[in-house]
């Protein structure tokens, strides 16, 4: 059992661990797992088998826990070593017994000691820039799942799928994914916001849509040290000539605490708000044909007008895109947008394992941008991805002096597949592929099933 465990340590680490030798090697794993105070018998599915496993899993195009084991089989095999069942009862089992803490904590410090590269070229006016959003996952349709993560009241039973609400913290400057917190469809995206703030660093500036525009959240992060770039709320009405103009499109305005305790505040929150609090708003137009939006109003706490000019500022949100790329890489290319797991503890466990691979790439993609000279944002993750799976067998198949020649070619050829800048740009909001004619369900399936016609 040792033995074999050695090897997929080995095997592992040579081909899914090698971009994470510096950020995440065994003993950094171990290291958290002491601190969480983890203990384990000595099983060939022990949890840094079981990690990389589960990482490998995400990272496939099959996402199955049978083609996990398959993996681990092979890798057994190429060494003639006595191979295990190819049941995936022990390697789901052994899944469930990962410390979602520990997952929550190795994806939170790859970010982190991913951001502590990032030299001051990359940086905006010298600042560290996080960019929050909301977004939705689904997951198979369990007793637990509906539980935990109710489906859309408007949905009849056993007709839709348990929907989770995530909030998530990205680095502008790295890509990486710093903070998650996970609740039910129907959280307010500033409630979930207010559970990620504890992640900032000082100094930081939060960049955000006009969900997280609110008074008591401006002072939170003002408190915390930070700054925050927000558009301003659609309900927040202010007239043009209020104000202390201080440039073209830009003023300082006066905000008053609100006279009621808003939702989502305990009144004793509300009680240390301060009356009043002094913003900037940065309004400009948009010109270009097939944007939705005209006129942007932002609310910033960035005050000095020297070192953050109002074109710095805009020039920032526009970089708010960045977030709705990130959502959409880990959902569409990296699959996480439907989850596979059947329990809320297994759900939460997918979602960190999901972010720790997107971290993996983004590790990678750094690397190679600063490597070879590149921009690292400007990286395409689809084309790094396919790399890195492509090179796996030839990490796996290689000596140490040929895997680090191996290595530095899998850089090269990441950076090869960039993608162009192109501001501006817009695209009918349409679909050409047709969907299949199926109706939809409007019952569950143990229904229909007693009323299909007999022969």
């Amino acid at each position: 059992m040792t033995n074999r465990v050695k090897i997929l340590k080995e095997k592992f680490s040579q081909s899914l661990g090698l971009p994470f030798e510096e950020l995440l090697p065994v003993s950094v794993i171990e290291q958290v797992m002491n601190e969480l105070n983890i203990k384990y018998r000595r099983r060939l599915f022990d949890p840094i088998v079981t990690l990389w496993a589960f990482l490998s899993q995400v990272l496939d195009v099959d996402k199955s826990c049978h083609n996990a084991v398959s993996r681990v089989i092979a890798y057994l095999v190429s060494e003639k070593l006595e191979i295990p069942s190819t049941d995936s009862s022990a390697y789901c089992q052994a899944r469930a017994r990962l410390s979602e803490k520990l997952l929550q904590k190795l994806f939170g410090k790859v970010a982190r000691d991913l951001e502590e590269k990032v030299t001051v070229e990359h940086l905006w006016c010298s600042r560290h820039v996080k960019v929050i959003d909301g977004s939705t996952v689904s997951m198979p349709d369990t007793v637990e799942n509906q539980k935990a993560y109710p489906q859309p009241k408007s949905q009849k039973p056993g007709c839709g799928f348990p929907i989770a609400k995530i909030g998530v913290v990205f680095s502008l400057a790295t890509g990486a994914a710093v903070a998650l917190c996970i609740d039910v469809l129907n959280t307010h995206d500033i409630k979930l916001a207010r559970q990620l703030y504890q992640f900032l660093n000082p100094s930081d500036v939060l960049l955000g849509d006009r969900a997280f525009c609110a008074y008591a959240d401006l002072i939170v992060i003002k408190n915390l040290g930070c700054d925050a770039v927000f558009r301003k709320h659609q309900s927040r009405k202010t007239a043009v000539q209020k104000g202390k103009i201080t440039g073209s499109s830009d003023k300082f305005v006066t905000w008053y605490k609100p006279k009621r305790c808003p939702a989502g505040l305990s009144q004793s929150e509300f009680m240390t708000l301060p009356p009043s609090l002094t913003v900037r708003e940065i309004y400009y137009y948009i010109i270009i044909p097939g944007f939705r939006t005209q006129r942007v109003s932002l609310i910033t706490t960035l005050l000095d007008t020297t070192i953050y000019s109002a074109l710095e500022v805009m020039k920032l949100y526009g970089e708010r895109w960045q977030v709705e790329l990130n959502l959409k890489h880990l959902k569409t290319t990296l699959g996480m947008e439907v989850l596979r797991c059947k329990t809320p503890q297994m759900v939460r466990k997918e979602l960190y394992i999901y972010l720790l691979a997107y971290n993996l790439l983004r590790t990678l993609m750094w690397t190679a941008g600063n490597t070879y000279g590149t921009p690292p944002l400007r990286l395409s993750l689809q084309g790094t991805r396919h790399h890195f799976d492509n090179f796996i067998p030839e990490l796996l198949a290689a000596t140490l002096t040929q895997r680090d020649q191996i290595y530095c070619t899998l850089l090269k050829v990441i950076v090869h597949k960039s993608v162009p800048e192109r501001p501006g740009r817009s695209e009918p909001r349409v679909r050409k592929r047709r969907p299949k004619s199926y109706p939809l369900m409007k019952q569950p399936r143990h229904q229909s099933a007693v009323q299909l016609p007999t022969a």
